[in-house]
């Protein structure tokens, strides 16, 4: 990654971009396949059911807010943009969401975002690893908590 640091900045955050539409965009097409694939399935009364259909209605409506958004956060992107897949989002809304969602995972990621990554690199792999278990048991007891109030 030493070189995306030394590249101009317009290379690196065409990088950046390029990278965030890959991904966005390989995970909405993974949602449509599953939503596809369960048609198939004994399970495809979930595909049928109220529930899904009026969050279906609600993505197609108001989901073209989500996308944008959810790349400005840590760790939800792939979960709004396969939501959007499975629930079949329009494409003529997906792709201009996904478009100004990527143009500000790239501002993020090649100004203040970068420098943190970078940051956290030069303190060793000791504080990654507190870093993410640190996450990983903060995670663990919001779900338990979670959990017990359901």
């Amino acid at each position: 990654m030493d070189w995306l640091r030394d590249a101009p900045f317009g290379w690196a955050y065409a990088f950046l971009f390029l990278l965030a539409m890959a991904r966005a965009n390989t995970t909405y097409w993974l949602g449509r396949g599953i939503a596809a694939g369960v048609k198939h399935t004994r399970f495809q009364h979930l595909m049928t059911g109220p529930i899904y259909q009026r969050a279906e209605r609600f993505i197609q409506r108001w989901g073209i807010f989500a996308i944008p958004l959810s790349f400005m956060t840590v760790g939800i992107q792939t979960a709004v943009n396969a939501s959007a897949g499975v629930a079949r989002m329009p494409l003529a809304r997906y792709i201009p969401s996904v478009i100004v969602g990527c143009l500000i995972w790239a501002t993020i990621y090649s100004t203040v975002g970068m420098a943190v990554i970078y940051a956290w690199i030069a303190l060793g792999w000791q504080w990654i690893v507190a870093g993410a278990l640190v996450v990983a048991i903060v995670t663990f007891t919001w779900i338990r908590y979670r959990r017990q109030d359901g």
